[in-house]
This record gives C-alpha cells, structure tokens and sequence, in this order.
C-alpha cells in the first residue's frame, strides 16, 4: 500500500509493522477525506481504484475491511463535494464497490425505520 499511497507512506509503514491493517484503511480514509475537501476529484477516483485493486487480490479479512470501513466512508466523502463532483466520482468507482454502498445504505436504512 506504501506505493499506491505515496503522501501516506510513513504512516503506512509504522502501522505495518504492527500488523494494523484497519489503521492503514482508516488513514487512506482520512487521506480522502482530505482530497475531498479540497475537490481533488481524480486523485480520489485514482486512491479508489487502487484500493479496489487491494480489495479484489485480498483475503476474505482484507476485503471484509474495506468494506466496513473504506466503502462506508463513501457518503461522507460525498457530502464534502459539490453534486457534479460526487455524480463524477461515483462513475468512476468500480461497480463492486458501487454495490457494496447501496447495500450499505439499505442495510442502514433499515436499521433507522
């Protein structure tokens, strides 16, 4: 991950060695959250693509993180963008991921009736 997030390296590499990966997913969120605030819109579309790539030649435990936690922050990256900006980016995120938030939404929604 040190290499597909090069502004995040050091952190990524001081929570590898703890074996830490939901820490490195957590920064990678705070990493976007950060470019979402700043409307860096391909460099977010560039960090998903490379996280799906993480996520489709992971395990069943590195998939299931990205999921609950890279996945999930979708809408808060979404509400720090303008409508166009998020109608793009949400073009560019693999299909899978696509499904895995509207699952998530509904799951949620659920939850809150």
């Amino acid at each position: 991950m040190k290499v597909f997030f090069p502004s995040i390296r050091s952190e990524i590499t001081e929570l590898s060695v703890q074996n830490n990966f939901p820490g490195i997913v957590q920064i990678t969120i705070d990493n976007m959250k950060s470019l979402s605030q700043h409307s860096k819109i391909q460099k977010m579309s560039v960090s998903i693509r490379r996280m799906y790539w993480i996520y489709k030649n992971g395990n069943s435990y590195i998939r299931y993180i990205i999921e609950n936690l890279f996945v999930r922050s979708f809408e808060s990256w979404r509400k720090n963008l303008q409508p166009q900006q998020w109608k793009f980016l949400y073009q560019e995120i693999p299909s899978a991921f696509r499904e895995i938030h509207s699952l998530q939404i509904v799951q949620d929604q659920k939850l809150k009736d």
